[in-house]
């Protein structure tokens, strides 16, 4: 079954370029096209997609206001947010509204096309240490769109579980987990999607964000001292 895949961005010959790439793969296929964030979600609600890549800097409405709108669907397609800039508030923006990750516009495109498989099978879309790099630089000067601690949420997890949540949220991979808590790779991806499931999140990027918000991580990797 091939990946349902919708462009949207302002520049014609960029989705013409990106269409032409993804046109390539015997797994690809791009469904649909919008020039901005209102005509996307117009689209949207008529055509089935599985990955939206999305540009943020648009006319009418731009990549964040769509995705926030896009994620508070029922089983939303996933999101992948296009920049221009590896370190850009308006990726932060998306990524607490719920997007999957982010890439730059200039990503080779082999590494676009791995991005879009990982997010269609629920992995991570960009490495979490980039992630955690983004939030480190902007998580102190936004407010947070969580009112109160995500505590009663994070009770469920298990002591182990909540262990593994730190080291996601501190940018190592599955396996570098491993190593660390000396377990195997496909036992670190359990616990991942137990914690997933226990705290309603979609991907590895949303466990990131969630960290920084409840306070489990601190702006530049740390951790609250007990």
């Amino acid at each position: 079954m091939s990946i349902r895949v919708m462009l949207v961005d302002d520049q014609v010959l960029l989705r013409t370029g990106f269409r032409m790439v993804l046109a390539a793969q015997p797994d690809m296929e791009v469904v649909a096209e919008a020039g901005d964030g209102a005509e996307a979600l117009e689209v949207l609600a008529g055509t089935e997609v599985d990955v939206v890549l999305m540009d943020v800097r648009m006319p009418r409405l731009d990549g964040v206001e769509a995705t926030r709108r896009i994620c508070a669907q029922d089983d939303p397609p996933k999101v992948l947010i296009l920049t221009t800039f590896d370190l850009d508030e308006y990726a932060f923006s998306a990524l607490k509204v719920g997007a999957s990750g982010f890439m730059l516009k200039d990503v080779p495109p082999a590494e676009l096309l791995g991005a879009i498989r990982a997010v269609h099978s629920g992995d991570a879309v960009v490495a979490p240490s980039t992630t955690r790099r983004l939030l480190d630089r902007f998580t102190p000067m936004l407010p947070s769109t969580t009112k109160e601690p995500a505590g009663a949420e994070l009770g469920r997890l298990t002591d182990r579980e909540r262990e593994v949540m730190l080291l996601v949220a501190q940018g190592l991979s599955n396996g570098e987990i491993a190593g660390r808590l000396v377990l195997s790779e496909a036992t670190v991806k359990t616990h991942v999607g137990r914690i997933l499931t226990k705290l309603g999140l979609r991907d590895r990027v949303q466990v990131v964000v969630l960290a920084y918000e409840s306070g489990l991580v601190r702006a530049g990797g740390g951790t609250p001292q007990k």
